[in-house]
């Protein structure tokens, strides 16, 4: 069975052609016969609750998937660090299924673990102090009880300061750490990541301090086409924009 990954989409009710371009990748899936999808965060550009779904314009977007998910494809999405805030009642609208990161994937060619990607970023403490703030249970509930309009002013506000710093903070240290990366790895038997956060696509070769061969699969964003990797078999396909990359799996 072949398995498609995507991330980083950043889907908002003012970019239809974007919309569009997400529909017609859906579609193509389908006709590919590929089954399952796995949508690495950041489906949504910010999420601020089940319940302002239609308030921020994204239930065109809900209808997609779950016109989607109704033709027997199956979409389970994680988390990412603009839609952490994605709840059951999404899920039942959709038929998307919510997984819990990292995620295990396992196939007949190989484990693979499945993350949004910024837990990795470990030199960007700024942004994980945020992520361990709002992934805390106690402050996602409090957020909830306020009205929609006020969580939508205050995530306007978190947005303009997170794009503020990403434009002063050296870039390396928004990209992952090589140690937390290796970390990860050695908590599985899996040697194939696939993340998305970076918007840096490419398949990165790991030694791990075994001296064990591990890689690291990095899904781009969709700002200028669709990118996406697949699995098929024993082989990973990666794309991006005009370019392709393919990592062949050994047992």
């Amino acid at each position: 069975m072949s398995i498609a990954f995507i991330s980083d989409l950043h889907l908002t009710s003012d970019q239809s052609a974007l919309g569009v371009r997400f529909n017609d990748y859906l579609s193509d899936l389908a006709s590919l016969g590929i089954k399952k999808l796995f949508i690495l965060g950041d489906l949504f550009e910010y999420w601020l609750g089940d319940d302002a779904s239609e308030h921020l314009g994204q239930s065109d977007y809900e209808r997609i998937l779950k016109d989607t998910s109704n033709t027997g494809m199956a979409i389970s999405i994680i988390h990412g660090n603009r839609d952490f805030l994605l709840g059951p009642e999404f899920s039942m609208r959709t038929g998307c299924a919510l997984i819990t990161e990292p995620f295990l994937l396992k196939t007949q060619s190989c484990q693979t673990v499945l993350l949004h990607g910024d837990s990795l970023c470990t030199d960007d403490i700024e942004h994980q102090a945020f992520r361990n703030m709002v992934r805390a249970k106690d402050w996602q509930h409090n957020f909830l009880q306020k009205p929609i309009l006020e969580r939508d002013r205050l995530a306007r506000t978190v947005r303009y300061r997170s794009e503020y710093g990403k434009s002063i903070k050296p870039l390396d240290i928004m990209d992952v750490n090589q140690s937390a990366v290796v970390d990860e790895f050695n908590k599985t038997s899996a040697r194939v990541m696939i993340h998305g956060h970076t918007h840096r696509p490419g398949i990165h070769r790991i030694e791990l301090n075994d001296q064990d061969t591990a890689y690291r699969v990095v899904l781009g964003d969709w700002a200028n086409g669709p990118s996406a990797a697949v699995l098929n078999d024993n082989l990973i396909t990666l794309s991006y924009g005009e370019h392709r990359e393919e990592l062949v799996l050994t047992q």
